[in-house]
């Protein structure tokens, strides 16, 4: 059977909702940095004039990825994996040490981020791995290789140090969950997570006479067949030395900023004027903006220069400053809109494969997504990791031009899927 057009099935919803991110991300990068008076907008020498240069350059990426062939994903995912992983090995030798991190390659007056195009390389070996009919992610033994997968460019991500990039690895998690991973995984590291945080705010040995209460409270209320004391008995060991080495880890291992970022987030011990001065300008800027906003260029807070890097990861506050809380949750929809889209798209799919891989899409852009605005209303520890399509950058706007025109491609091609 002759193979169909696939661009006859590209999805345009998709496409619109990306462009339409991408034009709106623009427009704030602009406001962001306004440019000198009488400064063209092409102007390369400004933020606003490499933005336009990185958006232009994603074109001819959007049609050598929707002109090759789907399948060249499959059979070279393990090259892409191994590229990826050359790629940040690389920084070790090449890198550019950048505010303490060596996570830059640097061409010039251009820079890229290689742990950007890593994501989308492990998204696609994992992807690959998971559509194997032989694997099956109950078993311990294709758990330990699906998250072997993941591990190995977070522990190179992690020696560089840039925690904000590998904690984003974490979110195919998600995916691997769609394709049979057991739920307990998720509720783990969702339990690690909140324990952590809490031995942080609250005493010990409070915290761990709690966690006893509702495991008695569990064991009691579970059937008296289904009853494991033992089980119960290691995870209350297992709580109990969880809880006492959080302060240890985070007097003894957490690097100064990374302390100075989460006690900002509890408001403990800080110095508005010094380590909770970014967060501080960036509250104040999208508080400011009320419910529709100062106007387009009218922010006081972005034109006065205020809140640092705010073309880059701050980029939001401008959103909130400029067009306030309406705009705030038109930006929020569109993004909201396009994960459902990608979900959708990626459920109706024949191959395996690509369905995993939609997923994957979904959930790196989910997790960026989350992160950077939690982080911005003091929900999350800040860490450097962008808006998709809106934050300043080549890497970043190229890597997840990428990540989801290479689903597109996917999902248009499976008109020739069996």
């Amino acid at each position: 059977m002759k193979n169909q057009k696939v661009t006859n099935n590209i999805d345009w919803i998709s496409i619109l909702l990306y462009t339409m991110l991408v034009l709106m991300g623009w427009m704030t990068i602009y406001s962001a940095s306004l440019p000198q008076d009488g400064a063209s907008i092409f102007d390369l020498g400004q933020v606003s004039g490499k933005q336009i240069l990185f958006m232009t350059t994603s074109i001819p990426l959007i049609i050598v990825i929707l002109t090759l062939d789907a399948k060249i994903y499959d059979k070279y995912a393990f090259v892409f994996y191994g590229v990826g992983l050359l790629l940040l090995m690389g920084l070790f030798v090449l890198g550019k040490k950048i505010k303490g991190q060596t996570n830059w390659y640097s061409f010039g007056g251009f820079s890229m981020q290689p742990s950007e195009f890593a994501k989308i390389a492990t998204s696609i070996v994992l992807s690959k791995y998971l559509s194997d009919v032989q694997v099956n992610l109950k078993l311990f033994n294709h758990q330990l290789i699906a998250f072997g997968i993941l591990l190995g460019p977070v522990a190179l991500i992690m020696m560089q140090p840039d925690a904000g990039s590998a904690l984003i690895f974490f979110s195919l998690v998600f995916a691997m969950y769609r394709e049979g991973l057991p739920g307990w995984y998720l509720a783990l590291g969702g339990s690690a997570a909140a324990l952590f945080i809490l031995a942080l705010l609250i005493q010990p040995v409070a915290l761990v006479g709690f966690s006893l209460l509702v495991l008695l409270a569990a064991y009691f209320m579970t059937r008296r067949a289904h009853r494991n004391p033992i089980l119960y008995a290691i995870i209350f060991v297992g709580i109990t030395a969880f809880v006492f080495s959080v302060d240890y880890v985070f007097e003894n291992v957490l690097e100064s900023h990374q302390k100075d970022r989460i006690n900002v987030l509890f408001g403990k011990d800080v110095d508005m004027q010094a380590e909770g001065y970014n967060l501080n300008q960036a509250q104040i800027a999208i508080g400011s903006g009320g419910w529709t906003g100062k106007g387009y260029l009218e922010g006081t807070q972005t034109k006065g220069g205020f809140v640092p890097e705010q073309h880059t990861d701050y980029i939001f506050t401008t959103v909130g400053e400029e067009w306030g809380f309406a705009g705030s949750v038109t930006v929020i929809l569109l993004f909201i809109g396009l994960l459902l889209r990608i979900i959708y798209r990626a459920e109706r799919q024949k191959s395996k494969m690509s369905r995993t891989y939609g997923y994957c899409v979904a959930s790196i852009l989910f997790m960026h997504f989350f992160i950077n605005i939690t982080m911005l209303i003091r929900l999350f520890p800040t860490v450097g990791v962008p808006l998709p399509f809106f934050s300043y950058g080549g890497s970043s706007l190229w890597a997840f031009t990428l990540l989801l025109f290479i689903f597109i491609k996917m999902d248009a091609n499976q008109v020739n899927e069996w």
